[in-house]
């Protein structure tokens, strides 16, 4: 029977990762839907409020469905998709990139909630470029170029894009931490 689950999620992660071509909006697209908690949002209010088109959108929920991550009957992100893909492949699919010291928008272990959670002393913070953030720090490639706007206009989904930073950038003891505090998130919108 191990063996069963065991050939089931590989294919899951392989396609996913390989044949469905998810793109780094997906995530975004999915965390605001997983806050949504199943409740319908038309396209255009939803669009706006992280910053993608319509079409944009529309094509990203398309994908999730098509890989298992979004159920169009039910309006709803399929958690147990979700959790193993953030926890066990988006790393490897939407690695970070790192660049030189910038003003933006605090993320990963400088953000909340993991910035409460762990202590860092005398490390250059992780930031998302921006020109209207208040800290200095190392610019870290947020996973899409609207996801500074759209988490100033929503505290939750910033914890969520903080807490997916971590997940894919940081030292072992961060992973572990972001990954409980990211299991209480998920559960907290699910059973909304």
């Amino acid at each position: 029977m191990i063996y069963k689950i065991t050939i089931f999620l590989d294919i899951r992660c392989s396609r996913i990762a390989y044949g469905g071509k998810l793109k780094p909006q997906d995530v975004l697209v999915l965390f605001k839907l997983l806050i949504f908690g199943g409740r319908f949002v038309p396209y255009s209010e939803f669009a706006k409020e992280i910053f993608l088109s319509t079409s944009e959108l529309h094509s990203s929920i398309k994908r999730s469905e098509k890989n298992g991550l979004f159920s169009a009957d039910t309006n709803r992100v399929i958690i147990s998709a979700l959790k193993e893909f953030v926890f066990h492949g988006a790393k490897y699919v939407f690695p970070v990139e790192i660049g030189m010291v910038t003003r933006g928008i605090p993320t990963s272990f400088a953000a909340e909630p993991l910035k409460s959670e762990l202590s860092q002393s005398d490390i250059e913070i992780p930031v998302w470029p921006d020109a209207e953030g208040t800290h200095r720090g190392i610019s870290f490639s947020p996973i899409y170029k609207t996801v500074p706007d759209a988490a100033k206009k929503d505290e939750k989904l910033y914890r969520l894009l903080a807490l997916f930073d971590a997940l894919r950038s940081g030292r072992a003891r961060e992973r572990a931490v972001a990954k409980e505090l990211m299991e209480r998130e998920i559960e907290l919108y699910a059973k909304d």
